[in-house]
């Protein structure tokens, strides 16, 4: 009787002590959805199909990419926040949504810190401003000088209204005393394909998804918002070494909506973070001039209410 007892009470241990690993198995169960808060071409886009693909290869599940554009990324976000927390509805979260939108529109509907579980940073991208070769420019001196003999001669394109290619036009306007014309688009895809076919000839974007019109001249890189040069375009200088002080990154990371498990929180970080040590991966986000660092989830979270705290007078300025 006592043996039996005893073995009972084993074989009770070893079930409870492997609860954490059955419930992490558990999931994913069918096929989760990332959302990107702008359509398809852009660096969210880019970088969720890229990890969506390395998710599903290590989860054993398909993940989805939902393309959801429309009002500075809101549309996205706000999907996010009324989602059920069950780890399948995730978000490619950058800065525009979550730093820039909740302070350029009173109204948005969600909290950009409470409202969400932050679980992985991703990286930083940054923005560059860039020319077509009919403005007949290389460089960014000679640019300034003929935006400033004709004000309103040239426009420009960001990916909308209140967007960071928007907001940073207009510090670089109020810095250089130039004044250009702004046309705002749904994200950056529709902005590129019109930079190309000749609508507008300037551009506000983030550098990722336009290094091949770099590369193939289509697209003439005149600064870039980084602290110091960056390695997918060395020899383009920086705002700030060109006399401007104008630094700023986009953030990308995974969020989910508030209240999601932790062991699903910690199955999905563990496998991002691993996805992003691969070795192809790392060569895409190179190519991509996607900078990483090292942040825990608690890490990512201070860092995206950082990042709101820092873009907020930004932000006001331009709605002023």
């Amino acid at each position: 009787m006592k043996r039996r007892l005893l073995l009972i009470a084993s074989a009770a241990t070893v079930a409870t002590a492997t609860l954490p690993t059955l419930a992490q198995a558990a999931w994913p169960e069918r096929p989760v959805r990332i959302l990107v808060s702008f359509p398809p071409g852009g660096s969210s886009d880019l970088v969720a199909r890229l990890l969506s693909e390395k998710l599903s290869a290590s989860l054993g599940m398909q993940f989805v990419v939902e393309n959801k554009p429309g009002a500075a990324g809101t549309v996205a976000a706000s999907a996010l926040a009324q989602a059920k927390p069950d780890g399948y509805t995730l978000m490619l979260s950058n800065l525009t949504p979550f730093s820039v939108a909740p302070v350029r529109f009173p109204d948005t509907t969600y909290d950009p810190i409470s409202d969400f579980d932050h679980v992985t940073y991703v990286g930083t991208v940054h923005l560059g401003l860039f020319a077509s070769p009919s403005v007949g420019v290389s460089d960014l001196p000679a640019f300034i000088e003929m935006a400033k003999a004709d004000p309103g001669l040239f426009e420009y394109g960001s990916s909308g209204v209140g967007s960071w290619g928007h907001i940073i036009a207009q510090q670089f306007q109020d810095e250089t005393g130039s004044e250009l014309f702004h046309i705002p688009y749904k994200g950056s895809g529709p902005m590129r394909l019109d930079f190309m076919g000749g609508v507008v000839p300037l551009m506000f974007d983030a550098v990722p998804q336009n290094l091949p019109s770099v590369q193939e001249g289509t697209a003439i890189p005149l600064a870039v918002s980084a602290p110091q040069r960056i390695a997918s375009l060395p020899d383009v200088p920086t705002f700030v070494e060109s006399g401007y002080d104008i630094v700023a990154e986009n953030w990308l990371g995974v969020s989910a909506p508030k209240g999601v498990p932790d062991d699903i929180r910690e199955t999905l970080d563990t496998a991002l973070q691993e996805a992003m040590k691969m070795a192809d991966v790392q060569a895409q986000f190179d190519n991509w001039g996607i900078i990483r660092e090292p942040k825990t989830s608690d890490g990512f979270s201070d860092y995206v209410e950082a990042q709101l705290k820092q873009w907020t007078p930004l932000v006001m300025a331009v709605s002023e």
